[in-house]
């Protein structure tokens, strides 16, 4: 792995916001004169005229390579071009023109870039260099003397089908600093918008950094995006469950295992990508910067890569290695596979940036009931502070959940008498949670039925391998929504086929009961929906593919359908679904906390509705406060919110009150 020039960018540990310290004083290019050369010069000059950099152009040309090509090639000469007069004179014409023909060239390239950075008004450096063009380009990089290197993807070499060139992988790969990749000759980085991508680690917030730096300056949308697999566990156990034996599988204790992972992948995995959104959103505030954020859900790179060409981004802001990786490595694997493949540029930072523990660990820790009880003990003037550390310990060790051993071991560094009054505390979660009986399986987890258009759209994928996964994959979605039978919504996600997803998105509205839901006010009743096909227009798809793909474009596409049909709609437009959004937004996260809630709530409570999608639960919490008050209630506990979302699964009514006039046929 080459050793990076890493910068730390400033963080101090009061409670001052971090300066925006991203500025890239000293800038490399690598030029041919190629059209993915060209724009990196462009997009190399707009950031350097952000920091008055100095640009430096560097051309690398092999005239040794082709001086030994040429001895190689000398034994299939003409005979007349044999004579030993003869071929010394071919050789003094070749070695002239290869040594000065390609320094004139490079020369000729280093000019064109320097003609760009005088009309900029920047400083510029020429650096004509000889040698093996990946290796020498590297070795200037990582000189210690530029703090960003810009490259195209492709070079004169190129050919329909490339995606990226050879010495571009094998520089991203060595490079120390900062790589900014070129994917789009005909699209500048400044058209926007950027996406950052964040999972946590230090590199991915100094890409947030990065990223907040670039949209204040160009004025350009920002959008900041997480990503997690939540399926991959539910496929590797159904493999494993294939080679167990039942004797192996009762030592696994396969079952329990399984249900242990379905907790932790759907609960845990969740917050905590939810929690780095959250920090980011912070952090947002605090720099004056607008941003939207989206939780991801899928194999990560991919799920970015669709979002970056569902918005259409010029530009996606990522860290070199993430939150998993190891010191030998030189690239994380999605960082590899979006360097490969994402449609926008690349700017792939090696710099470092921690926020303060407290605004992580808030966002990304959660407390038991028996280590909340235990904090009840601490005198009140030292709470805070024991609070914080207690946090700071739980991030060291990596803990998500802090419970009362926890908050014992914390206290016990911070005074070596520790907590007695703890020990019983501590006991008694250990007993509880040595007693506490696993939630049996769900019903048909290895045993799923799918419906005849879902088995359809599965046997439409050829590879046996990839079919099996998007099997699982689907089976696990169907879980997730409480159902044994797989339907088209849920194996939609994971089909590759474009014109297949789009048919079946457009084309087909998964059979499902009608439950009266929160676009009632768009009509009077939604029961005797029936589920037809209807068109939809070019724009109103465009708008569709607009929204991040999964459960949000999903809704989105059902309840438009839907409410168009009670409608007596025949077609689908624009102005139609940005009505529908609308409703949507009215019912939004943000909106409820601009109204506020009207009663406290547990945080298991909370937390009870943090999963549904964030333009629902507003109106979720909304109606669960209203149930709570007609029920006499003076606070929303997990208790009175798991009641209110059981009537609503169990009476297929979404407004809770008896007399809602939604609520009528």
């Amino acid at each position: 792995m080459p050793q990076s020039n890493t910068t730390v960018l400033e963080n101090p540990a009061d409670e001052a916001i971090p300066k925006l310290e991203t500025a890239y004083r000293s800038i490399l290019m690598a030029v041919d004169s190629s059209d993915h050369s060209n724009r990196a010069t462009d997009d190399a000059i707009e950031l350097g005229s952000l920091y008055q950099s100095v640009i430096t152009a560097s051309h690398v040309y092999a005239a040794k390579m082709h001086d030994l090509r040429f001895k190689q090639m000398e034994g299939g000469l003409p005979e007349q071009f044999k004579e030993e007069d003869e071929l010394e004179r071919q050789r003094d014409i070749h070695d002239s023109l290869i040594t000065k023909g390609l320094s004139i060239i490079t020369d000729s390239y280093l000019i064109q870039a320097e003609s760009a950075c005088q009309r900029a008004d920047l400083a510029f450096k020429g650096r004509s260099l000889e040698g093996k063009n990946y290796t020498t380009l590297v070795n200037e990089a990582n000189n210690g003397q530029y703090d960003l290197l810009v490259m195209g993807a492709l070079g004169l070499g190129a050919i329909q089908g490339s995606t990226i060139g050879t010495v571009c992988e094998r520089v991203v790969r060595r490079s120390a600093i900062d790589t900014l990749v070129i994917k789009q000759p005909e699209k500048s980085i400044k058209e926007g918008p950027i996406v950052a991508a964040i999972d946590g680690s230090k590199q991915s917030y100094a890409a947030l950094i990065t990223a907040f730096n670039l949209a204040k300056e160009w004025q350009l949308p920002l959008h900041i995006v997480s990503a997690f697999d939540p399926y991959y566990h539910y496929v590797a156990f159904n493999r494993i469950a294939g080679v167990l034996s039942d004797e192996a599988g009762k030592v696994f204790r396969f079952k329990e295992q399984e249900q242990l992972h379905e907790e932790i992948i759907d609960d845990g995995l969740a917050k905590i990508y939810q929690g780095h959104l959250e920090v980011a959103e912070q952090l947002a505030a605090e720099y004056d910067v607008e941003a939207e954020t989206h939780l991801l859900t899928g194999k990560p790179h991919h799920a970015v890569e669709q979002y970056i060409e569902d918005i259409n981004a010029s530009l996606l802001i990522i860290g070199k290695i993430g939150i998993h990786c190891d010191d030998e490595l030189d690239i994380g694997g999605n960082s590899e596979n979006l360097l490969r493949n994402s449609s926008c540029a690349l700017l792939l930072t090696q710099r470092e940036y921690t926020p303060r523990v407290e605004m992580v660990a808030e966002s990304t820790t959660s407390w038991s009931t028996q280590a909340e009880e235990a904090m009840t003990h601490i005198p009140p003037f030292v709470h805070n502070m024991a609070r914080a550390a207690i946090l700071r310990y739980a991030q060291t060790e990596g803990h998500t959940v802090i419970t009362a051993s926890i908050v014992e071991e914390a206290t016990k560094n911070m005074c070596p008498a520790g907590m007695k009054n703890l020990d019983n505390l501590v006991n008694a979660a250990t007993e509880a949670k040595e007693t506490k009986q696993v939630r049996k399986q769900p019903a048909g987890a290895f045993n799923m039925q799918w419906s005849d258009e879902a088995d359809t759209m599965l046997q439409q994928v050829q590879d046996t391998t990839l079919r099996h996964n998007t099997k699982m994959r689907a089976e696990k979605r169907a879980l997730t929504e409480k159902s044994t039978l797989v339907e088209v919504s849920h194996i939609l996600p994971f089909v590759i086929n474009p014109a297949i997803k789009n048919k079946e998105t457009v084309q087909k509205t998964p059979e499902k009961k009608a439950a009266k839901c929160p676009f009632a006010s768009m009509g009077s009743s939604m029961n005797d929906i029936q589920d037809v096909d209807l068109p939809w227009d070019e724009k109103a798809l465009e708008r569709l593919k607009k929204i991040p793909e999964g459960t949000s474009r999903d809704m989105t596409q059902k309840a438009t359908n839907a409410i168009a049909q009670q409608k007596g709609i025949k077609a689908i437009d624009l102005d139609f679904i940005e009505q529908v959004l609308s409703v949507f937004t009215s019912g939004s996260k943000d909106a409820t906390q601009k109204i506020g809630k009207t009663l406290p709530w547990d945080e298991e409570a909370e937390a009870s509705i943090a999963k549904a999608p964030p333009m629902v639960q507003g109106m979720l919490a909304k109606e669960i406060e209203a149930f709570a008050k007609r029920e006499n209630l003076n606070k929303v506990d997990l208790k009175t919110a798991e009641k209110a979302k059981k009537m609503w699964s169990d009476d297929g009514l979404f407004h809770l009150d008896p007399n809602d006039p939604r609520n009528t046929h």
